[in-house]
């Protein structure tokens, strides 16, 4: 498929008869329709709101009549819920049709046949092919380390203190619980089954057993409502973190029992992009899952994400309440009130739910989250100034945990970084120095102490930007239609200070199949300038955050280095912005992210979590150019996905 720069994008998309603005209007329509709590919606695709978005839409007349007819046709489509959907449907098949359909019926007949499919689907949660799975994984048998299989028709005989074993992994994992952490690949229906070899994670194994969930909180990006709802029962409490198409703080009653929220975005620039689950069990038990996927079925079936899954158990004895705390609980909860969770809870608490969690503040309180040993590092859209904010939010919260994890480079050596993202930020000398000083562990007080004209000349620091060629999609199983999801603008590669040598192609190691994880991975290696330093004692720096002292030790020597995985893209406006001075800092973040770091022990653990060929092979000069998608609409399962960067 053509790319399109940003006049040509302007031009098409203001065609006054364009297909492209027929799908823009029903897209306008979902949104809309999302308004109304008595209507179920279809399917919630955020707008990414920013400089390229089209501000003067609305002023065209033809488009305004569109945007009427196609809203009031999405109204009609959305009056039939998908549990009346499914007990129509399950004696009847779809009857397809080649008559041709005006342009604004294009809402409601598609919304009509995905209601069918999924009503045939329902009690499957067809996330991939089942029938090939089924078959793959009788030829094999995977090992997972950190999982206990625990059995139904045992639970009676069980100990609450079940010591963890080393379990052969089944194609089911409904029965599995991760309490030690397990990062996995998500299924995918085209891998090359000789190279698929590791477990994988299913959002319907993840889910599960539906029928014990007792109440979830679930965020993401992009989210197909009729697709998730099968996934739980029609009585259990969800509250749903997304984002508002005008980046609004609002409240809204979206299906039976379920509330979406969306938090303040300023300006309405940026976006909610955080992908986690929180799964309560009626048993007591919480399961915390961190992402890269959105809840849409692409990504869980046709292209690659990473997902990390721990189950936590209910403390005997509540702890009391420490508002100094920043552990993982209490960052999470910290993350949740900002993401506007707590008047959700509310809301369902009004609403007659007895939840297992009434403030937020329990969920450090009621569950044990001692056996957790990542760190949680998010980013929080707004302006953060003083230590104290800015060091809990973005690269300067990488920065924290990378100190607290004692994975700084060792004496003698520097760090590398390998960042796999599916969308390219504006990257200059200044803000990649910026995020490598924070990856380093070093005080970014150092950094902030440089003047602008000493930053400006600083080379670009050894950091690898991986992120797929035209040929590699391509080449892919989806080809180009597949290409939907990896954003990378024209005008900013052909940019004259654009880092084009810091780009390297980025390859599944499961075959030709494109990802959406972002992955970054910290190594060390042997360097000049490194041992010249270290010739110097080590010594203990101390940092300064309103409150506290961190203390800034010498690094271990117990890992090869470390790895975060999440749904940050190496972006600036996913990482922030640092400005300021040493003694006030700020830090200026556009979106809501969140992921994990952890340490990397050893070379072969190191080679288990990259889910990319290593090493990534460099682009060529003059040959090799990045994916470039400006405006690309998916049709995919009779729904329309539109990207605009």
């Amino acid at each position: 498929m053509a790319a399109f720069d940003e006049a040509e994008i302007q031009r098409y998309v203001h065609t006054p008869h364009s297909a492209h603005r027929l799908i823009i209007a029903s897209q306008r329509a979902i949104a809309l329709s999302l308004q109304e709590p008595s209507i179920p919606p279809v399917i919630a695709a955020p707008v990414r709101r920013n400089v390229h978005d089209l501000d003067d839409e609305d002023e065209d007349p033809e488009y305004q009549e569109q945007l009427r007819r196609a809203l009031a046709e999405s109204q009609a489509a959305s009056q039939r819920t998908p549990a009346a959907a499914a007990q129509s449907d399950r004696s009847s098949a779809p009857v397809q049709s080649t008559s041709q359909k005006p342009p604004s019926a294009f809402l409601s007949t598609r919304a009509e046949l995905e209601r069918e499919r999924l009503a045939r689907q329902k009690r499957q949660h067809d996330d991939i092919d089942l029938d090939t799975e089924n078959a793959r994984e009788t030829k094999r048998q995977r090992v997972s380390s950190s999982v206990t299989s625990i059995r139904t028709n045992a639970s009676s005989s069980s100990s609450a203190n079940t010591r963890i074993q080393p379990t052969i992994a089944s194609h089911n994992d409904i029965d599995k619980f991760f309490y030690d952490g397990e990062l996995r690949q998500t299924a995918n229906r085209y891998v090359d089954p000789a190279k698929d070899t590791r477990p994988v994670f299913r959002l319907s194994e993840i889910l599960a057993p539906r029928d014990d969930i007792r109440f979830a909180i679930l965020s993401s990006y992009a989210i197909n409502f009729t697709w998730l709802y099968t996934f739980f029962e029609p009585k259990t409490p969800v509250i749903v973190v997304t984002q508002d198409a005008h980046g609004e703080e609002t409240i809204k009653e979206v299906l039976p029992e379920w509330i979406k929220t969306t938090p303040f975005l300023r300006g309405g620039f940026g976006c909610m992009h955080m992908k986690a689950r929180m799964i309560f069990y009626k048993t007591g038990r919480l399961r915390v899952v961190v992402s890269t996927a959105n809840l849409i079925e692409y990504d869980w079936r046709d292209i690659e994400n990473s997902v990390w899954v721990q189950d936590i158990p209910a403390r005997v004895n509540a702890l009391a309440h420490d508002p100094k705390a920043d552990d993982f609980a209490a960052t999470m909860t910290r993350v949740l009130r900002n993401v506007n969770t707590a008047p959700a809870l509310i809301t369902l608490m009004r609403n007659g739910h007895d939840l297992p969690i009434r403030r937020l503040e329990e969920l450090r309180e009621k569950w044990d989250f001692s056996r957790v040993k990542v760190k949680l590092v998010p980013s929080l859209a707004g302006k953060h100034e003083g230590w104290d904010s800015v060091i809990r939010n973005g690269h300067t919260a990488l920065m924290k945990a990378i100190i607290d994890l004692k994975t700084r480079a060792p004496p003698g050596k520097e760090l590398v970084l390998e960042c796999l993202g599916s969308s390219i930020g504006s990257y200059t000398t200044q803000w990649t120095n910026e995020f490598y000083t924070a990856a380093q562990g070093e005080t970014v007080g150092k950094w902030l102490a440089k003047t602008r004209a000493q930053r400006s000349k600083l080379a670009y620091p050894p950091i690898k930007i991986l992120f797929p060629t035209s040929r590699t999609v391509r080449d892919s199983v989806l080809g180009e239609s597949g290409g939907g999801t990896m954003f990378c603008r024209r005008n900013q590669w052909e940019a004259a200070k654009f880092p084009r040598e810091l780009f390297h192609d980025s390859k599944s190691k499961r075959g030709r199949v494109l990802m959406h994880s972002k992955m970054i991975i910290g190594t060390f290696r042997s360097s000049t300038l490194a041992n010249a330093v270290s010739r110097s004692k080590p010594k203990i720096t101390k940092v300064e955050d309103d409150d506290d002292i961190i203390e800034v030790a010498p690094p271990s020597a117990d890992c090869v280095g470390w790895a975060y995985v999440g749904s940050h893209n190496f972006t600036p406006s996913a990482w922030g912005t640092l400005s300021g001075s040493d003694f006030t800092p700020i830090l200026n973040v556009t979106n809501f992210e969140l992921g994990i770091v952890f340490p990397l022990r050893d070379e072969p653990h190191l080679a288990n979590v990259a889910c990319w060929e290593r090493p990534p092979r460099k682009y060529e000069v003059g040959k090799d150019e990045p994916w470039v998608c400006s405006i690309i609409n998916v049709i995919h399962q009779g729904w329309a996905y539109n990207f605009f960067l």
